[in-house]
């Protein structure tokens, strides 16, 4: 199998495929394809009704998406702040219960392919579509000037069946990766994290600080971020989860730049409740459950201490007594 042609990954749930073409035939193969950035309740929505069509059909499920985030390709934005990393999205794709996801590099070519060239090479003539399923805001081609319309005449000159997914609602608002993405900027966590269906989380490498933490009894893990792409929500103080070797803590974490210290680095930490493993150099996941002040300067480390134990309060209050959940 060659390089651009390739199996990347399996587990138990999915395989994963890179490259221009399927290396295996599908059977009745049910799809959608897009980006994905930022699996929410809408795109769980789709894949529920993809894996209820394959399962009533006798088929596949099959999710097409891209190595690269299209702006970063068509408006060279590298400024572009990611929902999911890569690995996450192909990890929440699997909890989906899809069964193959197709890796195709996006290309200025690609971008250059019109909606019947797409559908005609890469539906039908390369995956076989049996089935096509798509959000209730698809676009499709080039300049995303294809419609849902425009794809049930494909669909009907082609010999596949198409359906469209409505938009899902969560209080009144719908589900989009552009509303997750601006209740994050919020600092609305719970907000953010209903529309998701999980804890909005960041994944990195624990590395030294300056110990200040350490100093006033509120020693804290700083995480360096495995994906720079990765969006970092509202600076401030947040009750969070660490998740580290199969376990989980309650943890207060802040983002910010430490003004009461003078730093001007951004910096991502958490002070790590009834924990003394010594963990640098770890790899740990920080789920963020709410966000419960905005960053302040401080005096004195001693009043920056006080305020840590008030925040403590507030973040046990907000874990309660419960255990802490997946």
């Amino acid at each position: 199998m060659s390089s651009s042609n390739q199996k990347i990954n399996t587990t138990s749930h999915v395989n994963v495929y890179q490259g221009s073409n399927l290396p295996r035939i599908l059977s009745k193969p049910v799809v959608t394809v897009g980006t994905f950035d930022g699996i929410h309740k809408g795109h769980q929505a789709l894949f529920n009704r993809m894996n209820d069509v394959a399962f009533r059909t006798g088929g596949e499920t099959l999710v097409i998406t891209f190595n690269t985030h299209p702006r970063v390709v068509l408006n060279h934005r590298h400024d572009i702040r990611m929902l999911n990393t890569f690995e996450e999205k192909i990890e929440l794709i699997e909890k989906a219960g899809v069964e193959n996801v197709w890796v195709l590099p996006f290309t200025r070519s690609l971008a250059e392919t019109s909606a019947a060239g797409f559908v005609e090479d890469y539906l039908v003539g390369r995956a076989g579509v049996s089935h096509f399923v798509v959000g209730y805001d698809h676009t499709f081609g080039k300049g995303g000037k294809a419609q849902f319309g425009d794809l049930q005449k494909l669909a009907q000159k082609l010999g596949f069946t198409i359906e469209k997914i409505e938009a899902v609602l969560i209080d009144g608002k719908t589900v989009a990766s552009t509303n997750v993405r601006d209740a994050l900027i919020m600092g609305n966590i719970p907000a953010a994290n209903k529309m998701l269906g999980y804890h909005y989380s960041l994944r990195g490498r624990i590395v030294r600080g300056n110990q200040i933490g350490k100093l006033i009894g509120y020693p804290t893990a700083n995480l360096a971020l495995t994906d720079p792409y990765k969006l970092i929500p509202a600076t401030g103080v947040y009750a969070c989860i660490i998740d580290w070797k199969g376990n989980s803590y309650k943890s207060m974490g802040n983002i910010g730049y430490r003004p009461t210290i003078h730093a001007n680095q951004l910096t991502i930490e958490a002070n790590i409740f009834d924990f003394d493993h010594d963990i640098y150099n770890h790899h740990v996941t920080i789920r963020f459950i709410e966000r419960i002040r905005d960053e302040r300067k401080f005096g004195s480390l001693q009043q920056l201490k006080m305020q840590l134990a008030y925040d403590k309060e507030m973040v046990l209050k907000i874990f309660g007594g419960g255990s802490i959940s997946a």
